[in-house]
Order: C-alpha cells, then sequence, then structure tokens
C-alpha cells in the first residue's frame, strides 16, 4: 500500500521498497525536468531583457516577478531532489497594479520582427514577459496533473494561480500603454452572450428499475 506520510515508505511491485527521495514516477520526472529548463529560460530571458527596460514601473514589475519565478524555481528543485516538504513555503504573489481595463482599439503601426538590438523597446520586453509566463502555467498545469508526488503536485499546483497573476499584472501594464487593446462586442452582442446561460436546479433522480418492457 502507498503512503503518502513523509518519511515512510512506498511500494513498487518489482523492486520493493521505494524511499521518500525516489518518489516519482517516470512521466513526472522526464515533465519536471522540462518545467525547470523552461523556467530557467524563462530567468535567462528576464535577465537579458533587463538591459533594455527604458520604463521604470516595467522594471519594477521585471524585477519582482524574477525575484518570485527564482523563488518559485529553488522551491520546485528541493521537493522535486527530497520528495519532501521544502524548507520554504510557497507563496501568492502579489501584483501593484489595479485591475482596471481600457476597452477599445486605437490605430498603431503593423507590428513586425525587429532587426536589431536597438530596436527593443518596452513594448516588446513586456510582450516576451507576457510570452513567458503565460507558458508556464500551460506548462505546470500539465505538468502538475501527471505528478505522483504529493509535494511536487501541490507546489505547482500552487504555482499556476502565481503565473496567472504575473501575466495578468503583465497584460494590464501593456493595456495602459496601448500595446495590449481589448477590443469589446456591441453591447446587444454581449448582453445576449452574457444572458445565455441560467443556473442548474433540482436534483439528479435515480434511474427508475421498476420500468418494464
Amino acid at each position: 500500500m502507498m503512503q503518502n506520510q513523509q518519511g515512510q515508505m512506498h511500494q513498487n511491485m518489482h523492486t520493493g521498497n521505494v524511499p521518500q527521495q525516489m518518489n516519482h514516477g517516470g512521466h513526472e520526472v522526464f515533465d519536471v525536468h522540462e518545467l525547470l529548463s523552461g523556467t530557467i529560460d524563462t530567468l535567462n530571458q528576464y535577465m537579458l531583457l533587463r538591459q533594455h527596460v527604458k520604463d521604470q514601473e516595467l522594471l519594477d514589475i521585471l524585477d519582482r516577478q524574477y525575484k518570485f519565478i527564482q523563488d518559485e524555481y529553488n522551491i520546485t528543485v528541493e521537493c522535486f531532489k527530497t520528495g519532501q516538504d521544502p524548507s520554504k513555503r510557497t507563496q501568492s504573489y502579489k501584483m501593484k497594479q489595479d485591475n482596471d481595463f481600457v476597452y477599445g482599439l486605437k490605430a498603431t503601426q503593423p507590428k513586425k520582427p525587429i532587426q536589431s538590438v536597438s530596436e527593443i523597446t518596452d513594448e516588446c520586453i513586456s510582450s516576451c514577459m507576457l510570452g513567458a509566463v503565460k507558458s508556464g502555467a500551460s506548462l505546470k498545469t500539465m505538468v502538475a496533473l501527471e505528478v505522483t508526488n504529493p509535494v511536487v503536485r501541490r507546489v505547482l499546483a500552487d504555482s499556476v494561480p502565481n503565473c496567472i497573476e504575473m501575466a495578468y499584472e503583465i497584460s494590464i501594464y501593456q493595456n495602459k500603454h496601448h500595446y495590449y487593446q481589448v477590443p469589446q462586442l456591441a453591447q446587444q452582442d454581449m448582453e445576449q452572450l452574457l444572458n445565455s446561460y441560467a443556473p442548474a436546479q433540482g436534483q439528479p433522480q435515480p434511474p427508475n428499475n421498476n420500468i418494464t418492457h
């Protein structure tokens, strides 16, 4: 019988007892390796982009997110290597911005790839950051569903809302500077879609076993 208590043994039907440190499935090991490599890529990308940031607000977002992602990376590495609770508890990321979006489209120049480093702008940097944390949210969700170790699963599951919060913070920053514009539907269309569903009511009825054919 597999135990989820820390320090207790787990059972492999072929090799016998499995210590807590090796309490990982094969699929989990490959997936977490991919996740940790992706997190390193995100941190490296933030580090490379930092020198090109011009706006102080964006620099503050980048630095705060870098530190938080780095802490989460260290927590994940620790519990993955030991199979046990990490020495530092997981935290919730808190953004500074409010959640006020401006809706509507404003004419802008068509986007195209840059041709030199001198063309890197805060719009480009914030877009790269947004893409990185959105990818992290998707990958962590997928990996968490394949993890057998309960501690690693919890750490990854706790991290997904943080990725979502960081992505939201960047998108709000982008929206404020018209980098990320949000169109809206016509009011009549929106109201029709908003009212397309009604609450479910009642209880499911058991099958009638007395029905005769």
